[in-house]
């Protein structure tokens, strides 16, 4: 069944790692959350007529600055044009600092039934490094709080890669997440990207990024503790309890179709791509003063398709599925790439059993490289 996904483009501060696209003025909130709604309405068919929703999830941007009645106006048009699956996953995204006792009462009010709280680190000075809103005691107070409300289904996110003198901040920072008994974890490499105060700095020379093989110390790191924890890692940057997969993002990687409402959002339909503006006056104005969604077409040739399925199948524990990519996408891996997918096996990178390939423990800390070379030449 597909998938909604609603970006919510606001923060209160910007973190100097973040390149997605939001807004650190409010003013426009109000507006905003309507022509979402109003989008919800002038798209309602994108999926075909009257669709079962599987998943929903509200990111961003920071979509915990939502108040009760705008969670409300966009459940209310979500309801009246879609059908909710019976056991839909919703999650939405949180900040530590907006999870207040009363706050979690808000959304345990609303059909919300799960949170991805991005903590990042619990190491204060690691916080101020990346410009994060909230402070060490509340990232633990906060998925407290959220589990003493009633919100079980968690997610926490830790960014590892930052620059320090050893690997016990990250050894530290893994077990208190463990701790918290949270049946999901996402964790990712600091990436500095062009646009981010660490961009910058990093082109004068105030910020260096720490070398390839220390960051690849600290995932080694975390492979070891999470699996020490009874997590499985079903995806490179994701890890969870056994059945607690993030629904939403696996329908992704699973290459279903979904529906992105917002400025910046992206949909898919199952054969190609739809952009939305990443303007948010411009949105306002196109969605509530003319009825109509900017976007803009992205169509996939079978290349694109198949070099897309290699790209997200890679990333998990499934694997890549290589009769399909042949049959269905075109793209003979074993044919076009044999002397390649020998070497991967040589060095112990990559398996192949029962025609899927899936990537080692050594082989996923050379991911993006490794798909690079299996992709689909012009």
């Amino acid at each position: 069944m597909p998938g909604l996904y609603l970006h919510i483009p606001f923060c209160k501060q910007a973190c100097h790692y973040c390149d997605f696209h939001f807004s650190t003025s409010l003013a426009l909130k109000g507006r905003l959350v309507a022509a979402i709604a109003e989008e919800i309405r002038l798209r309602q068919h994108y999926l075909g007529p009257r669709p079962v929703i599987d998943t929903v999830y509200f990111g961003g941007g920071t979509p915990s600055l939502l108040i009760a009645s705008e969670l409300s106006q966009l459940f209310g048009a979500i309801t009246t044009y879609f059908d909710l699956a019976p056991d839909a996953e919703i999650t939405l995204e949180a900040n530590p600092d907006d999870l207040s006792a009363a706050k979690l009462v808000e959304l345990r009010q609303s059909p919300l039934n799960r949170l991805s709280i991005g903590l990042q680190s619990f190491h204060e000075p690691h916080l101020r490094l990346m410009n994060r809103a909230h402070t060490t005691q509340e990232s633990t107070a906060a998925v407290l709080r959220a589990q003493d409300a009633g919100f079980e289904n968690l997610s926490i996110d830790l960014i590892y890669g930052i620059p320090a003198p050893g690997h016990h901040i990250w050894e530290a920072d893994l077990a208190n997440a463990l701790a918290l008994g949270v049946p999901h974890l996402s964790a990712y490499a600091l990436t500095v990207e062009l646009g981010t105060a660490l961009g910058s700095w990093q082109r004068k020379g105030r910020f260096v990024a720490p070398p390839d093989e220390f960051v690849a110390t600290q995932f080694e790191l975390l492979l070891r503790e999470a699996r020490g924890a009874g997590y499985e890692q079903y995806e490179i940057s994701n890890f969870c309890q056994p059945g607690r997969e993030s629904r939403h993002n696996s329908a992704y990687w699973a290459g279903l179709p979904y529906l992105g409402l917002g400025p910046s959002a992206h949909s898919f339909d199952g054969q190609n791509r739809l952009a939305t503006l990443a303007n948010n006056p411009q949105y306002v104005a196109a969605v509530l003063d003319r009825h109509e969604v900017p976007t803009t077409p992205d169509l996939l040739t079978p290349r694109d398709r198949a070099n897309e399925y290699l790209l997200t199948s890679l990333r998990t524990s499934r694997g890549t599925n290589l009769a399909y990519l042949r049959d269905a996408l075109g793209h003979d891996l074993p044919a076009t790439h044999a002397p390649y997918l020998a070497h991967l096996a040589a060095h112990g990178w990559a398996t192949i059993q029962n025609e899927v390939l899936t990537l080692t423990d050594a082989g996923k800390l050379l991911a993006d490289q490794i798909t690079l070379e299996l992709f689909a030449a012009e």
